[in-house]
């Protein structure tokens, strides 16, 4: 025992030491939404199915990677999403048009021998097209024949954009060749210059992506097949600096293997993510004092050992975080957030079972009772955990994005908190209950006490599954009430489902969201749903808009509350909103069916029909609720909505957990009785961990503000939803069933 002891001792200082070194050596890297910048998701028109089309994406991002490079981006970020998509995230740039067309153009640069052109005025009659010959217009318009075989932009290694001072003629780029491109451009020279001076033949057309930007004439001096030698040329025109920058940074970065369309780009202000790091950092300090004042209140000295263990599983979230080099999104944080009241619930499960073993007597030291606490609730504590984490890891893989981010931030603390209280909590709880001062005065460990939850429900031994069928009729007319808010009133999907342009402002006054509604109205945007975000925040939701549009938009918020400011501006594509959409059913189909194999393969598949239907009993009834209040669909919520599936499962396990170990003792007592005996057994965990939840989800909807309020709401509503469910649904069914079965 004293070995073991020590291992998980060392253990903990082990990690506890690690954590620290890499909280004060790496930094975490913040997502737009709190740091701000523009976000870019492009596609590529052709569909990898092979080798070669995977590395043409592999040879794009590195094209966008060597582009990023030259704007000067500071910590940019390319991932790929999928098979064909790469989404770029450019901190500090609020520029986002400007950067899609930067990074969308395919850049194709070609050198053609000019072969004719058009008579004088003709700039628009088409040209017979002749075998291995190209027809485009030069830049003043005229119809140029040229000769297919050309000179590509593969063999520049480098170009730069120069002012030419003593001239005057303006902006240009300079273009240097490598060795073989110097022989290729020697020869293309050295054969236009065997034309007379005047001959359309004598030019030689610099095309960009199916445009010519320059067809100069080669100069006289040059003699025929001997070319320009030395590697270098320049691509006049009248070009602006931007211009010629741009120009030299497309051809620098090279050419884009495969042609990509821009789905999705939007701007996040830095203010949003000042105030969103500001709201987070006040819900979790409020929150979690809180929580640990309740902790210590009802376990005492176990509490406050518990609470340690709760900042020590701060710290470890925080250094995986930075260590796996994880982006911390909004939704992240508030994942993260959340996560401290989950971490709550593994030592109410051991300090729970510890007041059993010492209220019967089985265990008559806090040592011993805390030792047997730590041993009986490990199976509930693994299989709660488990099943959050399948949570967790089907929005990793099935989501993108921020929800993607939440999943990361989830199971980061999923796996902190089973650290925190299986090795730090025990190693603090077990050297505390060892002490002599602690021995000689049992009541101050928290666990000589059986709890007032617990001496209510010996008092009173009530039947709570008396009437399994009136429990079911209340879980039945509720989910109809539910239903019926999705079927009248419909679901408010977000842009990232239907597309359109999402515009977020602060204004100096606050706004009312009818009277900004109704000016819309007049303004010709009837559909633009307006909502309040804070004192003096305003977010309006349309379809697609014009830039033109958009400024009505900031215009006429800004009639309403004085100066208004755009923190935030998305534009999404609809071909993203429908692969959200799907992604969506097909991360609630697989969510359901692997809390299903799991739960079927722990507790037979009775235990596990009846819980997998009372979740998706509470997956309706929060989209319904949410149909009702009229909230967004969006991706915050669709991340809300799979943590409430993993929080119904996880109360749910520990209930069918203890039926399951009341079941081996006695198999001859009915199941009904059993599963009364077990939700009593279980109530004073189930009360103590959704005050802890509760606590820290009602800062985050009073502090959160934005879209932080919203996903603390849909939690709040799942942990109620969940908590009944568990005990008056899921409970009620396995009876049902098994009455039915026999």
């Amino acid at each position: 025992m004293f070995r073991s002891a020590r291992v998980r001792a060392l253990l903990a200082l082990t990690v506890i030491a690690l954590s620290l070194y890499i909280t004060f050596t790496v930094p975490v890297r913040l997502g737009l939404d709190l740091r701000g910048g523009t976000q870019i998701v492009l596609e590529t028109r052709s569909t990898p199915t092979t080798a070669a089309d995977h590395e043409a994406t592999d040879r794009t991002m590195e094209v966008l990677r060597g582009r990023i490079d030259a704007l000067g981006v500071a910590e940019p970020t390319l991932q790929r999403s999928g098979s064909n998509r790469i989404i770029v995230e450019l901190p500090g740039v609020q520029d986002p048009t400007e950067a899609a067309a930067v990074l969308g153009r395919t850049a194709q640069l070609t050198f053609h021998r000019v072969l004719g052109t058009s008579d004088t005025g003709e700039t628009q009659r088409p040209l017979p097209k002749r075998p291995r010959e190209l027809i485009l217009h030069d830049e003043t318009g005229r119809l140029l024949r040229l000769q297919t075989t050309a000179l590509t932009g593969q063999e520049v290694e480098g170009a730069a954009a120069r002012f030419d001072q003593q001239t005057g003629a303006g902006w240009h780029v300079t273009l240097d060749f490598d060795s073989s491109g110097r022989d290729q451009w020697a020869r293309l020279t050295g054969e236009a210059a065997c034309h007379p001076a005047g001959d359309p033949a004598r030019r030689v057309a610099i095309v960009l992506d199916d445009r010519i930007i320059s067809s100069p004439q080669v100069d006289p001096s040059v003699t025929c097949q001997g070319g320009i030698v030395g590697g270098s040329t320049q691509i006049s025109g009248s070009f602006t600096d931007t211009e010629a920058r741009e120009l030299a940074l497309l051809i620098s970065g090279g050419a884009l293997p495969v042609p990509v369309e821009t789905i999705e780009h939007r701007t996040v202000g830095p203010t949003l993510g000042a105030d969103a790091i500001t709201a987070s950092a006040w819900a979790a300090v409020i929150g979690t004092t809180l929580t640990a004042l309740f902790i210590t209140a009802v376990y005492r000295l176990m509490g406050a050992l518990a609470v340690v263990a709760l900042v020590c599983y701060g710290l470890i979230s925080y250094a995986a975080l930075a260590a796996l080099g994880a982006t911390l999104t909004l939704p992240g944080l508030a994942g993260f957030v959340l996560a401290i009241g989950m971490a709550v619930d593994a030592n109410v499960l051991v300090f729970e079972r510890a007041r059993e073993e010492h209220a019967t007597r089985r265990r008559p030291s806090p040592r011993s009772a805390l030792t047997a606490g730590f041993h009986n609730a490990f199976t509930a504590i693994a299989d709660s955990n488990i099943t959050t984490l399948i949570a967790a890891c089907l929005l990793f893989f099935l989501a993108s994005g921020p929800v993607r981010g939440f999943g990361v931030t989830l199971g980061i603390g999923v796996a902190a908190s089973m650290i925190s209280a299986l090795v730090v909590t025990r190693v603090l709880a077990e050297y505390a209950a060892s002490r002599p001062w602690v021995r000689h005065r049992p009541r101050i460990t928290g666990l000589a006490t059986t709890g007032k939850v617990r001496d209510i429900l010996t008092r009173r031994n009530p039947q709570l599954i008396r009437r399994p069928r009136r429990w079911l009729a209340v879980s039945a007319t509720v989910l109809v009430l539910a239903v019926s808010g999705i079927t009248a009133r419909g679901l408010e999907l977000g842009i990232e489902f239907t597309g359109g342009r999402l515009l977020e402002y602060t204004t100096t006054s606050p706004v009312d969201p009818e009277k900004a509604r109704s000016a819309l109205d007049e303004a010709g945007l009837p559909r633009a749903v307006v909502q309040s975000s804070g004192n003096t925040g305003l977010t309006v939701r349309t379809g697609e808009l014009t830039n033109s549009d958009a400024d009505t938009v900031t215009r006429t918020v800004a009639t309403l509350g004085g100066d208004a400011d755009k923190i935030r501006d998305e534009r999404v594509g609809p071909s993203l909103g429908d692969e959200l959409r799907r992604n969506a059913l097909i991360a609630l189909a697989v969510a359901l069916g692997a809390q299903l194999l799991y739960l079927a393969a722990r507790f037979r598949w009775l235990l596990g029909s009846a819980a997998v239907i009372a979740l998706a009993h509470d997956v309706l009834i929060l989209v319904g609720i949410f149909a009702w209040l009229a909230k967004p669909i969006d991706g915050v919520f669709l991340a809300a909505l799979l943590t409430v599936i993993g929080y119904s499962v996880n109360d749910s396990v520990v209930v069918f957990d203890r039926i399951r170990e009341l079941r081996r003792r006695d198999h001859e007592v009915p199941l009904s009785k059993v599963i009364n005996r077990a939700i009593l057994q279980t109530l004073p965990r189930t009360v103590n961990t959704g005050m802890g939840a509760l606590l820290i989800l009602a800062s985050l909807a009073v502090l959160g503000g934005g879209s932080l309020t919203d996903f603390a709401i849909a939690l709040l509503i799942g942990l109620a939803v969940g908590t009944y469910s568990s005990l008056f649904t899921a409970a009620p069914l396995a009876i049902a069933i098994n009455h039915r079965t026999k």
